[in-house]
């Protein structure tokens, strides 16, 4: 989605642009816009730099008996360069770039849950990484909802979560959650993870990590998979 409104925010600056620099219709790009990699500095885009014609000379002061094909070319495409870069700079402007994890998660921290699902979802991330880094916490819900996605585990959240034996703050004879503090700044972030991982605005792992454990624990279990990362205190496996 991000990506497909960068494009159309690129491909409008440089139709705007172009009958601007022109001086008529747009003409017709060969090809498509790439969605851009890297992000220039909003506050200085812009058309300042001098000599910015059309083929990035001044066709007044070409030199006839002087004149050089290739540095012409090479002029020309050191020109189409910048002006592709200064699109790229005005759609960044007009189009709010992908937000860190950290930015996301103070968008979307709040206390109350959207349904029971997602409050399942928080519990986990809370009692199981609200000490981790934000990352690690992510990946702990994305290990829950690669679960109910596996078909090897039961098919909701909840059922996941209280499955016995399976996540350890849940009491496995009785499936009773722990009472979280929901004052605190980490219940808050453990319901903005759960709500970026359920609507995948922000993933990490391949759906394929369904096991975790911390790194001061050995399980025989670990032995038999495949260690994908680490994050923070613990190890993910496929």
């Amino acid at each position: 989605m991000i990506r497909s409104v960068r494009a159309a925010g690129i491909a409008a600056a440089v139709f705007g642009a172009a009958s601007l620099l022109f001086g008529g219709p747009s003409f017709a790009w060969q090809g498509d816009f790439a969605p851009a990699v890297r992000y220039t500095a909003h506050a200085t885009a812009g058309f300042q730099d001098e000599g910015f014609g059309l083929n990035g000379i001044d066709a007044g002061k070409v030199d006839a008996g002087k004149f050089d094909a290739g540095r012409l070319d090479a002029i020309g495409g050191h020109a189409l360069a910048s002006f592709t870069e200064r699109m790229v700079a005005l759609a960044d402007a007009a189009v709010p770039r992908p937000r860190s994890l950290e930015e996301q998660v103070s968008a979307y921290s709040r206390v109350a849950v959207d349904n029971a699902e997602q409050e399942c979802l928080a519990n986990a991330v809370y009692f199981e990484a609200r000490g981790e880094p934000l990352p690690g916490q992510l990946a702990v819900a994305e290990v829950v909802l690669n679960r109910v996605a596996s078909k090897k585990y039961p098919n909701t959240i909840c059922e996941v979560v209280v499955q016995p034996w399976q996540f350890s703050f849940i009491n496995p004879r009785t499936g009773v959650f722990p009472k979280a503090n929901r004052a605190s700044a980490a219940w808050k972030k453990s319901v903005a993870i759960a709500r970026l991982a359920e609507e995948k605005r922000a993933t990490l792992l391949p759906t394929e990590v369904l096991w975790y454990h911390a790194d001061y624990v050995a399980p025989g279990w670990g032995k038999r998979l495949t260690r994908e990362t680490k994050i923070g205190l613990h190890i993910f496996y496929t």
